[in-house]
Formats: C-alpha cells, sequence, structure tokens
C-alpha cells in the first residue's frame, strides 16, 4: 500500500466521481480505478460500491477513509518536520560564551534567534574560550562565541564583529579628566589583567600593543571574569584594558575611555568542522552575523 493509493480513495470519497476524482490527482481515469481496485485487493474487503450514477463506499470504506485521511496528515506532518530540520527551524542548539558577550551582543543575538526559530530549543552557557574548545570537541556545545580565533585544527570559526580596545579608569583617576588617550598615557600604571594561561591571544595582543609604544604593563591583580576586574579599577587597584561593549556595565567609580590607534578584537563564533553543514549551526550564525555585523537592535554597533 503506497500513500498514492490513499490520495486517490480519499479523492473518490470526496468527489463521488471517478472522472472527477481522477482530474483532482493528475491521473486518467482508467489509473484511478486500477489504484482503487489495487487497494481493495490488499486490504480484502470491498471499499466503493460503484453504481451508474455515483461512488458510494461501504462501512469498511467509511472506516478506512477515516484512517486514511489520518495516515495522509501525519505524512505531511513528517514531511514538514523534515524539510524544517532541514531549514534549521527545529532541533537543539548549545552555545558557549565569554562572560563579555552577556552585556552586549549575545542577549540580541539570542533574541532575534528564538523570533526566528522558536522551535529550536537554545542552552546557553558561559565559559572561558579555553572552556569552549574543550565542549566543542567534546560534543557538550554546538558553537562558542569567544573573542579571539581558535588554532585546534578540528574547529571552523567565524569572525562576527570587530571591537576597539579602551581604557577602564578610576573615576578620580587624574587620565579620567581626557576625552582621548594614548597608550602611552598608561606607561606608569599599575594594570589589572586576565591570566595569560586563561585568555593567551587577548593578553598577547595588549602585550605587543604596548611594547609597541615602549613599555611593559606592569600587571598588578589578576581575575578571571571581567565584572571582578572593573571592580578592581573600581577600587583604584589599576587600570584595564576592555573591549568597548564591556563599557556597556556600568560601575560606580569606572570610566571608559577610548585610546588613539586601538588594535581590534575580533568576535567569533567556533564550531566543530564537521558541522559546518548542520543547518541549525548555520541558521545560528547567520543570525548572529546579522545581528552583529548589521547592528541590529545592538547599540553602539559599528
Amino acid at each position: 500500500m503506497e500513500l498514492r493509493h490513499l490520495r486517490h480513495f480519499v479523492a473518490l470519497a470526496e468527489e463521488e466521481h471517478f472522472g472527477r476524482a481522477a482530474e483532482r490527482v493528475f491521473v486518467v481515469q482508467q489509473a484511478l480505478s486500477n489504484s482503487i481496485r489495487n487497494l481493495e485487493d490488499e486490504v480484502g474487503v470491498p471499499l466503493v460500491l460503484r453504481t451508474t450514477r455515483r461512488v458510494q463506499l461501504t462501512p469498511a470504506g467509511q472506516e478506512f477513509l477515516a484512517g486514511a485521511r489520518e495516515t495522509l496528515a501525519l505524512a505531511g506532518q513528517t514531511v514538514e518536520r523534515a524539510r524544517r530540520a532541514a531549514r534549521g527551524e527545529v532541533g537543539r542548539l548549545a552555545i558557549g560564551f565569554v562572560s563579555g558577550l552577556a552585556f552586549g551582543g549575545l542577549p540580541e543575538i539570542v533574541r532575534r534567534f528564538r523570533d526566528l526559530f522558536p522551535n529550536v530549543s537554545v542552552d546557553l552557557r558561559e565559559l572561558t574560550a579555553q572552556e569552549q574548545e574543550a565542549a566543542l570537541r567534546g560534543d557538550q556545545i554546538d558553537v562558542g562565541l569567544m573573542l579571539l580565533p581558535v588554532r585546534d585544527p578540528g574547529l571552523d570559526s567565524r569572525a562576527l564583529w570587530r571591537q576597539p580596545l579602551v581604557a577602564a579608569l578610576p573615576a578620580a583617576h587624574p587620565l579620567a579628566r581626557k576625552r582621548r588617550l594614548k597608550i602611552s598615557d598608561l606607561r606608569d600604571e599599575p594594570f589589572v589583567f586576565f591570566p595569560r594561561q586563561i585568555r593567551a591571544a587577548y593578553f598577547d595582543q595588549v602585550m605587543r600593543w604596548c611594547a609597541g609604544a615602549g613599555f611593559t604593563p606592569h600587571v598588578v591583580q589578576e581575575a578571571i571574569e571581567v565584572p571582578t576586574l572593573l571592580s578592581l579599577v573600581a577600587a583604584g587597584v589599576g587600570v584595564f584594558l576592555p573591549i568597548e561593549f564591556f563599557s556597556r556595565l556600568s560601575l560606580p567609580g569606572v570610566v571608559y575611555r577610548p585610546v588613539e590607534d586601538a588594535p581590534l578584537v575580533d568576535i567569533v563564533a567556533v564550531w566543530r568542522r564537521e558541522d559546518g553543514k548542520s543547518p541549525v549551526v548555520r541558521a545560528f550564525l547567520g543570525v548572529a552575523e546579522e545581528v552583529l555585523r548589521g547592528g541590529q537592535d545592538v547599540q553602539g554597533s559599528p
């Protein structure tokens, strides 16, 4: 028994005429008649009473009609589910993100993605870049959002957004009176920063920038999370060089100033190479790129 047999039977039951039913399903009348006879042979009982005036269903045919309609509806739903999955509209997506993205970028991306793909379950996990790499390799997350690309040959990445570094200063600091700084202005300042083993690429980029201005930052205190580092700035422990969108985190006692010739840091999406054709992953990357590069709903984005 094939779905076409059921479609032919439903059309005949509703039209009550072989000619009209054949036109409806785009077959010749003899082909429709043969299809119904084959169906009756397989079921083993008559389903249709044929008269010169009209076609009527037998009691068995009436019962079979209800089941045929249910089967065709279920088949249609199954096909649509497959098509939606192929478009990335259903499924599950686990996303890792570094803490700073919670202050700008991530909320807008997730809101837009959920609006467009409400049937995809989104699981958000705050992880360092190194933790995200490990989670990707262990199939614990599907996409990672971090600040710099990775070099694992099993992972692919795409730059989504670029942001300059800015200076975070204690509000009472003399340099806070300036509207714009040079990196050399921070030559003699104590710094607070991430441990190198946590964000090595970020750390090295800042060190190269400062070295180009003729000094090496004196890091007096380390912390893993951006809010902690900014709290240390507010306490007057030192200055910090975060990415610009971290300035959305408004803390009493902290001011942010742009710095001339500040390097740009990439915000990247990272995923397993074999998942590059996953419809859900591709759909999420498209939304993330649209929001971050297009600036949709992201205040202050470039």
